[in-house]
């Protein structure tokens, strides 16, 4: 079918995910209908990015909601293998034999805290990609890292494929939405949305310093208070906090000042009972 739709010259957008499908995923397909005939949504919860002691074995798995989901979108294609079907092979200990390697862009963020998990999310992508042949795949920015790593991917793979970012979708109160939701209690998903709010927090306080410097006098410095006190905030509601960070773009490595013209990402991720939370906003200091 995907090579029918080839021959005939006609667009094909990819939208991998891992299923449990939510506004956020729909917003993506969306997205991938604008820029081609056909959307293809892979869905596959790929072991290889999962640690040992992750929820691999957990992670919802809702295959005929989300395939209704998909025919109520209008997606021409659902692709759903199974773990033998991506890696050949059902052997718990050894489900690949090749992965990618990745170099400095996933030495903080995520990737410090989930060491091989982009590999495992690389491997997977890739043969998405060699599988599907797409013109077009759209991942969301909530996962700003993976995005970013995954379009280095394909610049350096040589995949013409055109990498696109769906905004985050939230909840009315600022959570980004994440199919690991359903795993917070009433309490903590009553304090979740903190995780967005200090991070727009820092983003305005950010915006109103370089709009009170000239910007032509360079480099601004992030003071040392501002990640601070958010992250005292975040200790006295029961967070357990991964990083809180402003890194720039593309290289994704760790910054503390602001040089006008630039993009950056202020990026956190935390834990809240045992559920991980993740979020993001781009800081584009660049004049329009």
């Amino acid at each position: 079918m995907v090579s029918e739709w080839h021959r005939q010259g006609e667009r094909v957008a990819l939208v991998p995910t891992m299923g449990a499908l939510h506004d956020g995923h729909l917003s993506l397909i969306r997205q991938a209908k604008e820029h081609a005939a056909h959307v293809v949504v892979s869905v596959f919860v790929n072991p290889t990015q999962f640690a040992p002691g992750e929820d691999y074995e957990r992670y919802p798995r809702t295959l005929e909601t989300d395939m209704e989901k998909c025919r109520s979108e209008g997606v021409s294609l659902v692709f759903a293998p199974d773990r033998n079907e991506m890696y050949g092979s059902d052997d718990e200990e050894r489900p690949h034999y090749l992965s990618v390697r990745i170099s400095g862009m996933n030495r903080h963020l995520c990737g410090a805290s989930r060491p091989g998990h982009f590999e495992g999310v690389l491997q997977v992508v890739n043969k998405l990609f060699n599988i599907v042949r797409p013109d077009v795949a759209v991942f969301g920015q909530k996962d700003i890292q993976q995005w970013f790593i995954i379009r280095q991917m394909a610049e350096e793979f040589e995949h013409p494929v055109e990498i696109l970012m769906g905004p985050t979708r939230r909840e009315s109160d600022g959570l980004a939405k994440s199919s690991r939701n359903v795993y917070l209690s009433p309490d903590q998903r009553r304090k979740a949305p903190m995780l967005f709010a200090s991070l727009k927090r820092v983003s305005d306080t950010l915006r109103e310093q370089i709009l009170k410097q000239d910007a032509d006098s360079g480099e601004i410095p992030v003071p040392g208070t501002l990640l601070s006190g958010e992250k005292q905030r975040f200790a006295e509601n029961g967070f357990k906090l991964d990083y809180f960070s402003i890194v720039g773009t593309p290289d994704l490595q760790p910054v503390d000042v602001i040089v006008p013209g630039r993009l950056y990402v202020i990026a956190a991720a935390a834990w809240l009972g045992n559920t991980r939370l993740i979020d993001n906003v781009l800081l584009n200091t660049r004049k329009e």
